[in-house]
């Protein structure tokens, strides 16, 4: 397993590095699948944001789901903590997913479920690219727009569920399977979910389209 650390604004001792790698030396063991973790960590030098300067963010690259943490604190080796320990925990609540008892057996998902017929790949490698030096501003504004290439495998909307709690969002776009268009589920308040389902209507204005949205409470469908 390679971990790649780099800094944003700050320069990542020796020491840190080895923190790091032992705060993640636990990740093999609850999802052996994983075959890079990105860690980035920045300085925001804004003396205003002191309590948050420093940021930490884990990002999990494998065969499967991509999962990632993030914390920020006024210590970096604080910071280090809270995101592993959000990571780990994400990666026990996957491997716990994973496993299906049988009496008083353990066996995985994949062997329980393997004279089935197989369902479409799901779990193709989603990759969220970051486009290198795409930062700018629209007109004379401050304003600064990131951009990303999000890849995935078509899905319905409770794996859109899953994969949203793994990387620790409040939103996750997709493809829904089950409506053949693209789609945003998002968190709501308690333990509910919400999904946008994208409807593009030919000889419209861009700025007169619609999407129309549908509220999905995790117990009607959207629970993973």
């Amino acid at each position: 397993m390679e971990i790649a650390i780099t800094g944003r604004n700050v320069n990542v001792s020796d020491r840190l590095r080895d923190y790091v790698e032992s705060k993640l030396s636990k990740v093999p063991q609850l999802d052996p699948r994983v075959q890079r973790i990105e860690v980035m960590v920045s300085h925001e030098p804004n003396p205003r944001q002191a309590k948050v300067s420093e940021r930490v963010e884990i990002t999990c690259r494998s065969k499967g789901p991509v999962i990632r943490a993030e914390a920020s604190h006024d210590d970096r080796q604080a910071a280090v903590d809270l995101a592993a320990d959000k990571l780990l925990e994400r990666l026990r609540r996957a491997h716990d997913k994973r496993n299906v008892r049988r009496g008083r057996r353990r066996t995985s998902v994949a062997a329980a479920t393997a004279d089935l017929t197989a369902p479409p790949a799901l779990d193709q490698p989603a990759q969220e690219q970051e486009a290198p030096d795409q930062f700018g501003t629209i007109g004379d504004s401050p304003i600064e727009v990131r951009e990303k290439m999000h890849e995935s495998a078509p899905m319905n909307l409770a794996e859109a569920v899953r994969r949203m709690e793994l990387v620790g969002h409040d939103f996750f776009l997709f493809h829904d399977v089950d409506y053949d268009r693209p789609s945003v589920v998002y968190r709501r308040r308690g333990w509910s979910y919400g999904v946008i389902h994208l409807e593009v209507q030919d000889g419209v204005d861009g700025t007169d389209l619609d999407a129309a949205a549908v509220d999905v409470d995790q117990g009607a469908g959207a629970r993973v």
